[in-house]
């Protein structure tokens, strides 16, 4: 089985669904990322240029890949903080999305706009992607007369049987990390740019109390949509 998710930035995936990917690389499938932006903006070091953050991410990411099982990272270099769910950004998903012919594509949740309860904003990227994300895998990638151009060069229409959205406010879905979680502690900490001791001790409390509501030591939330054939 073919799966893809689809993120605004480096490290997104990692904190909201790598302890899935994880499980589903040990289980034989080919997994693959694909980010949005470059990542440029998320460093508060006076140090740190644009052009250094960007190539810092990408290879971050990649070991974070690597860590995690996952066949390939492919990456479109939007500018941070300005991702529009475009026709251009959907064009782009549709194509890796009939490309790698996924049965699964996961994406966040771009209905998640803030937490009142946390005092949190959902980023603007996160939620450009995942609307661009949606639309690509239904009608996009589905229908033969949308993007002709793309079927000129091979890439025929496809249909997404399941969609998992992550990083919900309201997950309806938990599912069971507890073995894979130490993979995605590696795989976060592999973004050495973005995390510190702080973010890993509320990854884990996080999922530890997921968990805990399903009966499991750690978990990830998800809302799943089954999609009609």
């Amino acid at each position: 089985m073919v799966i893809l998710g689809v993120a605004a930035h480096p490290d997104d995936l990692d904190f909201g669904a790598s302890g899935t990917f994880a499980k589903w690389a040990k289980e034989g499938n080919d997994c693959y990322y694909l980010i949005c932006t470059n990542g440029s903006k998320g460093s508060d070091d006076p140090q740190m240029s644009e052009e250094k953050l960007i190539s810092l991410r990408k290879e971050e990411q990649k070991e974070a890949a690597k860590i995690l099982g996952l066949k390939d990272v492919f990456f479109l270099d939007h500018q941070d903080t300005e991702l529009l769910a475009d026709l251009t950004l959907k064009k782009e998903i549709t194509q890796i999305i009939r490309k790698l012919k996924p049965e699964i594509v996961v994406t966040s949740d771009p209905t998640f706009v803030y937490s009142k309860e946390r005092g949190f904003i959902n980023h603007t990227d996160h939620r450009a992607c995942g609307q661009a994300t949606i639309d690509a895998v239904f009608p996009l990638a589905r229908d033969r007369l949308t993007f002709p151009e793309l079927a000129s060069e091979g890439l025929l229409p496809h249909k997404v049987k399941t969609l998992y959205l992550t990083r919900s406010d309201v997950p309806t879905d938990i599912l069971d990390i507890t073995d894979t979680f130490d993979l995605k502690i590696k795989a976060l900490k592999a973004h050495t740019s973005q995390i510190n001791d702080s973010h890993i001790q509320k990854v884990e409390a996080g999922s530890r109390k997921l968990g805990k509501k399903a009966g499991f030591e750690y978990a990830e939330g998800f809302i799943i949509l089954t999609l009609p054939g």
